[in-house]
């Protein structure tokens, strides 16, 4: 099974608020998350929206190349808001 066809897993409504807030005050995060491949991905980005398509929700990311980068919010492993 390809990891995009896994079914979306909600995650905890005090995460997505932390991403929501991070998002409004234009604070960096350093996240560490799975691609579809299952590839494994440690980055400081800047979150810039939270979107939802396919029954499932992503976070649109900038990351430190300046590349937009779209992430499954159930394939974040870890998160940390930086000051």
């Amino acid at each position: 099974m390809i990891k995009d066809q896994k079914p979306y897993e909600p995650i905890p409504c005090a995460i997505h608020s932390e991403y929501e807030l991070a998002i409004m005050q234009q604070r960096h995060m350093q996240l560490v998350w799975l691609d579809h491949k299952t590839i494994q991905h440690i980055s400081r980005v800047k979150p810039l929206d939270l979107i939802t398509e396919n029954h499932a929700e992503y976070l649109l990311a900038q990351d430190h190349e300046g590349q937009k980068i779209k992430i499954r919010l159930d394939y974040i492993q870890q998160y940390r808001i930086l000051s």
